[in-house]
C-alpha cells in the first residue's frame, strides 16, 4: 500500500495537466482498455469481477462475508496517454478482511477530466447494483484528482454516497491552477525583471529562462534551491503564503520540490507546471487568474517597496468568464462545499504539487455552507504527494466508519486557524509512521 501511495509522486512523469491544453477540441482521442490486464486474483474467501462498462474498465471484489457496504475508489491523474487502467483500492486487504466490497473504474478518458471520472464512477456503482446487489452504504474515496472526483461526486450524486474520504485531493479546484500561475509568474518577475503568461516556447522557457531565474535567485552558483539570496527568499516566502500559509515542513518541501528530477531536468517540477496555455479539458479559455491578487513576502498587510514593485509590474492573467463557475459537470467542476454526508480528509503538509491551500479552500467553502460539523481534516507530516502510511489510511477509514455507524465524530486539525497551522506541533497528532522528510515532531 505504501508503494502505491508513493507512486502518486508525479515528479518523474511528463509535464503536468495544466500544460495539456484542451484535450477534447476536435476528434476525441482513441482511448482503450486492454482487457487482458483487467483480471485479478481475489483475496482468500473473496470473489473478483472485472470488465468494461461505459467504455471504462473496472474491478470489483466482494468478500465471502460481505457486510453489505461498498467502498469506491477514484484514481488520480493518469497523464494524457490513451490506455485506460484500473487501480486496486489501496485499503484492499483491510476492506476484504472487514467484509467490505470495493470497486474501481479506469474512467473512459484520461487527462484532467474530473467530470468523466465522476460520471463513470457513478455508472460503476449502478453496475455493482446489477451484478452484486444494492449496497446498504457506499463510501466514496479517492486520491489527488480522485479527491476532486470524490468531492464533486458527493455533491452531484448526493443520494448515492453515505460518506467520503478524499486524500491529498484537489479540493480547491481552480485555486490549484492559480497557485501554479503564481509560482511561475513571480519567479519570472523576481528572476528576470519581467513576466509573461503563457510563457511561449516551452523549450526556451525551461532551457533559458528557468536557469536564469535560478541563477539570479541563488546565493552562490549551484546553490538553488538550498541557499538563496534576498530575492530568492522572497520567492520562497511568497510560495509558502500562496500554497497554504506558514506551516511545519515547508522548508524541506521547498527544497525537495525544487530539486527533484523531472523529465526536463533537476529542480524544474514547479516550473514545469507553468508551461501550458492555461486551458483545461472541457473548459473554455484560460482557467487560472491572478487579477486582484496582492502578492506579499510576509503576513504584514502593509506593502513594502519591493512588494509594491512586484504587484505593479507582474503580468496579470484573467480567467475566461465562461470557465471557473458552478456549471455542474459541464466542464472542470467547481466544488461548492455544500456537503450532506460525513467527509474526512488527509493531506501532507509539505505537498507542493497539490498543496494544503486545497484543504483551507475546502474548509472555507464548507463553513460558508454551514456544514463544518460534517467535515474532519487531518494534516500529515511529510513532503511527498499522497504519501500516507497504511496506519494513517486505515485509521482514517475506520474513524469514518465509526462516524457513520455510531455518530461519533472523529478528531481532526483546524486548517482555518493560521496560528494552529503555523504551530511546530501541527500535523503530529495524526502522523503515524515514517515519511519522506519533515516527520520529526518537537
Amino acid at each position: 500500500m505504501k508503494k502505491l501511495m508513493q507512486s502518486f509522486l508525479i515528479a518523474l512523469l511528463p509535464v503536468f495537466l495544466f500544460a495539456s491544453g484542451s484535450a477534447f477540441a476536435g476528434k476525441p482521442p482513441g482511448y482503450f482498455v486492454d482487457e487482458s490486464k483487467l483480471p485479478f486474483e481475489a483475496l482468500p474467501g473473496a470473489t473478483a469481477l472485472w470488465g468494461v462498462h461505459t467504455r471504462a474498465g473496472y474491478r470489483i471484489e466482494i468478500p465471502g462475508n460481505w457486510n453489505g457496504d461498498l467502498v469506491v475508489w477514484a484514481h488520480g491523474f493518469r497523464g494524457t496517454g490513451l490506455e485506460l487502467t484500473v487501480d486496486d483500492h489501496p485499503l484492499r486487504p483491510l476492506l476484504i478482511q472487514l467484509g467490505y466490497a470495493w470497486a474501481a473504474s479506469s474512467y473512459s478518458r484520461n487527462d484532467y477530466d474530473v467530470a468523466t471520472g465522476v460520471q463513470d464512477t457513478h455508472a460503476l456503482v449502478k453496475r455493482f447494483n446489477g451484478l452484486v446487489g444494492k449496497p446498504d452504504k457506499v463510501y466514496m474515496t479517492g486520491a489527488s484528482m480522485g479527491g476532486h472526483i470524490t468531492a464533486v461526486s458527493i455533491e452531484q450524486y448526493g443520494n448515492t454516497y453515505d460518506a467520503a474520504l478524499p486524500i491529498c485531493g484537489v479540493l480547491g479546484d481552480y485555486a490549484l491552477f492559480d497557485y501554479f500561475l503564481d509560482f511561475n509568474v513571480v519567479a519570472q518577475q523576481l528572476g528576470t525583471g519581467m513576466s509573461a503568461f503563457p510563457v511561449g516556447d516551452p523549450a526556451l522557457y525551461i532551457g533559458v529562462t528557468v536557469p536564469k531565474i535560478k541563477a539570479t535567485l541563488e546565493a552562490a552558483p549551484g546553490a538553488w534551491p538550498f541557499v538563496l539570496n534576498a530575492d530568492g527568499e522572497n520567492l520562497k516566502s511568497l510560495t509558502e503564503l500562496r500554497s497554504g500559509g506558514e506551516r511545519p515542513n515547508f522548508d524541506e518541501a521547498f527544497a525537495f520540490w525544487n530539486s527533484i528530477p523531472t523529465d526536463t531536468g533537476p529542480g524544474n517540477f514547479l516550473f514545469n507546471l507553468g508551461l501550458g496555455d492555461g486551458t483545461l479539458p472541457r473548459a473554455p479559455g484560460v482557467g487560472a487568474d491572478n487579477i486582484g491578487v496582492i502578492y506579499q513576502f510576509d503576513e504584514d498587510p502593509t506593502l513594502t517597496p519591493d512588494e509594491q514593485l512586484l504587484n505593479d509590474t507582474i503580468v496579470r492573467v484573467s480567467a475566461d468568464p465562461q470557465g471557473p463557475g458552478p456549471n455542474g459537470l459541464a466542464q472542470v467542476p467547481v466544488i461548492s462545499g455544500d456537503i450532506n454526508i460525513p467527509v474526512l480528509t488527509l493531506h501532507n503538509l509539505g505537498d507542493l504539487f497539490v498543496p494544503v491551500l486545497n484543504e483551507i479552500e475546502y474548509a472555507s467553502r464548507v463553513q460558508a455552507n454551514g456544514k463544518s460539523d460534517l467535515l474532519v481534516q487531518r494534516a500529515i507530516r511529510g513532503v511527498n504527494h499522497c504519501d500516507f502510511t497504511p496506519a494513517e489510511l486505515s485509521t482514517a477509514f475506520l474513524d469514518l466508519v465509526t462516524w457513520v455507524e455510531f455518530g461519533v465524530t472523529p478528531s481532526g486539525d483546524d486548517w482555518l486557524d493560521p496560528a494552529a497551522v503555523a504551530d511546530p506541533d501541527f500535523g503530529c497528532e495524526f502522523t503515524d509512521g515514517p515519511h519522506l522528510l519533515g516527520t520529526a515532531c518537537p
